[in-house]
């Protein structure tokens, strides 16, 4: 009796090691190589009243933790969460570079979404969807920061 009870325990963890190699976790994505950018104080001060860009930052920092519930829900309130991020968007924001880099969220959010709550989905394909909203977040950071940049040496004038 005793045999027949090992023999089910073993399987039981060889199945929770798979699991477990099979799952995303915040170490691989903390290996992810790409330039993290963060807003400069004064893109800070331009996005202040722009809740869903806060929303959505919270929420990537919460996926380079792991946490997919934001990602990996319903894709119908995904869709109205990308809708209400354009939608609010500062207008000294809205130029071609930036508006472009929120349409890139939007793809890689809707796509990453597919991959996460599809059960046949390989883990490397996972994986890169979170790559490519991390990177895509990060380079909405930089066309900001590089808008408000403009923006200062456009008010400095010569004498």
């Amino acid at each position: 009796m005793s045999c027949g009870n090992d023999k089910s325990i073993s399987e039981t963890s060889v199945t929770e090691t798979s699991n477990q190699k099979n799952s995303i976790t915040a170490k691989a994505i903390e290996n992810f190589k790409y330039t993290d950018y963060a807003l400069s104080s004064n893109a800070e001060k331009e996005i202040a009243n722009w809740e869903k860009y806060k929303e959505l930052a919270i929420q990537i920092n919460y996926l380079k933790k792991a946490d997919l519930s934001f990602f990996n829900g319903d894709k119908e309130l995904l869709k109205i969460f990308i809708v209400k991020f354009k939608a609010t968007m500062p207008d000294q924001l809205r130029t071609n570079p930036v508006v472009s880099r929120s349409v890139i969220i939007e793809t890689t959010l809707l796509k990453l979404n597919e991959n996460l709550t599809i059960d046949n989905i390989d883990l490397r394909v996972k994986l890169s969807g979170i790559k490519d909203v991390l990177e895509s977040f990060s380079n909405l950071n930089y066309q900001i920061n590089k808008k408000i940049e403009f923006d200062v040496y456009d008010k400095i004038k010569p004498e």
